[in-house]
């Protein structure tokens, strides 16, 4: 959440070693902080890790006189927002090669391509600026003078763990996956936090820490809000880089999308589906939808939208469930006809890709009699395209005001509310406000491997 940061005031020790390593997936673009400590000093002690306006990560360590011991940007950028990523930074203040003093490690692989990379000439330079007494140390946020901040952190943070006097490689926080080759979390990393380290957000959104210490933080602003989507099982969200519009905006982790002023707008999903069953959730939250037909559905392209007005089933490969009651294949071809729905209601999507068959409900009713669970009979489904794959996605228009949609691909909220029933599901991944049909889950890289 972009609003949401956490401190705590550490003791006051200096350490030559430490250790950060947590894991992070952004929800938009731009400058904002990641973790940081602001000093009593407007010059001195007043450390950051943060994005740059351009996406590129710049961590600063200053010391008690306000020069940057510990200083690196780098050229890589961090646009990805479908994705988590392991952030690792060793500070390694007695090593006895200069160039080892700090590093960074991003998804296990050591990052040396920099823009400016500054370590300490001194193998005995202490590092105190993250951990000393007279400020607070923050996760979510990053200021770059006493009254300036870079912004908070506005995305999902991770298994935050912190050492004192020990600098560990990446490989005790994560590992390689034998079979796909991809940098996975370890849950329960062994390593010890050290005086002033600490574990936080590991399981859940809980900021006790679950070190050994008693190092525990405040909620200082905002909503600290607990998420399915993990490092361990990335669900899918509505894709906020594929343009639709000046006047669409994306929140709460990319799954609420609002267009104001502005046509018919199209947001698709960040993972698409070739084979198995899925379920997932859209709430009109709030625009008068029955006044004007928006919709939900699915479709084949993830190509850059059309800045004129087109609906979600006038792109190749679309079918979407109107709020005018009309359940449409691409080229506005009626398949059926359904309820309307407006503000308050929630619309299911039930998509068997093993059958081709598509099915909706609206508030838990199934339209057409439709049966997620009759296979290849497809009772009640819109029969679709073969041998493709699918986006699941919904297409917004402002004539007559904002409209907002939530998607609710598993979390187990629309915005900012939790869902009130959470209804049944067979796979035990995800957390709907509706019964997940027989053999369907949510869309998220373990129902993939299921």
């Amino acid at each position: 959440m972009a609003n949401t940061y956490l401190s705590r005031t550490p003791g006051n020790n200096y350490y030559l070693k430490a250790t950060f390593s947590f894991w992070f997936k952004r929800s938009s673009l731009g400058e904002m902080g990641l973790f940081g400590r602001r000093g009593s000093n407007s010059t001195a002690n007043l450390s950051t890790c943060h994005f740059s306006s351009d996406n590129s990560l710049l961590i600063n360590f200053r010391d008690s006189g306000g020069t940057s011991q510990y200083y690196q940007i780098t050229n890589r950028k961090f646009r990805d927002t479908s994705n988590w990523y392991h952030f690792h930074y060793i500070v390694d203040g007695d090593n006895s090669t200069q160039g080892d003093r700090s590093r960074l490690y991003i998804n296990g692989v050591r990052q040396t391509d920099f823009s400016l990379n500054n370590n300490p000439s001194s193998n005995s330079y202490q590092i105190a600026t993250f951990l000393s007494s007279d400020g607070a140390f923050t996760v979510g946020r990053a200021l770059r003078s006493q009254t300036d901040t870079f912004g908070n952190f506005d995305g999902l943070i991770s298994h935050f763990h912190c050492s004192t006097g020990y600098a560990y490689e990446p490989t005790v926080f994560g590992e390689t996956d034998a079979t796909t080759g991809e940098w996975k979390i370890k849950t329960s990393p062994s390593f010890t936090p050290g005086t002033d380290g600490f574990t936080i957000l590991k399981d859940g959104n809980t900021i006790t820490d679950q070190s050994a210490n008693s190092n525990d933080f405040s909620l200082t602003s905002g909503t600290l809000t607990k998420s399915e989507d993990c490092p361990s099982n990335v669900f899918a969200t509505l894709n906020n880089l594929n343009f639709n519009g000046s006047t669409t905006s994306y929140s709460n982790g990319n799954n609420t999308v609002s267009t104001s002023n502005d046509n018919y707008k199209v947001s698709a999903s960040t993972l698409a589906v070739s084979s198995g069953k899925w379920y997932m959730e859209f709430k009109a939250v709030s625009g008068s939808f029955g006044s004007i037909d928006a919709g939900v559905g699915i479709l084949q392209t993830k190509t850059q939208f059309s800045t004129s007005s087109q609906n979600l089933n006038a792109y190749p490969g679309g079918y979407s469930y109107g709020s005018l009651g009309k359940v449409r294949e691409y080229n506005a071809s009626d398949v059926y006809n359904a309820s309307t729905y407006t503000d308050g209601d929630i619309i299911g999507i039930a998509l068997d890709m093993d059958n081709h068959k598509l099915y909706f409900h609206k508030n838990g009713t199934y339209q057409n009699s439709g049966d997620p669970t009759s296979g290849s009979t497809g009772t009640g489904a819109v029969s679709i395209t073969s041998g493709k794959s699918y986006y699941i996605a919904c297409s917004t228009i402002a004539s007559g005001g904002t409209k907002v949609f939530s998607a609710n691909f598993g979390n187990g909220y629309f915005g900012t509310t939790a869902v009130s029933s959470a209804g049944t599901n067979a796979s035990g991944i995800g957390i709907f406000e509706y019964d997940v049909p027989a053999n369907y889950t949510a869309i998220c890289t373990k129902g993939f491997n299921e």
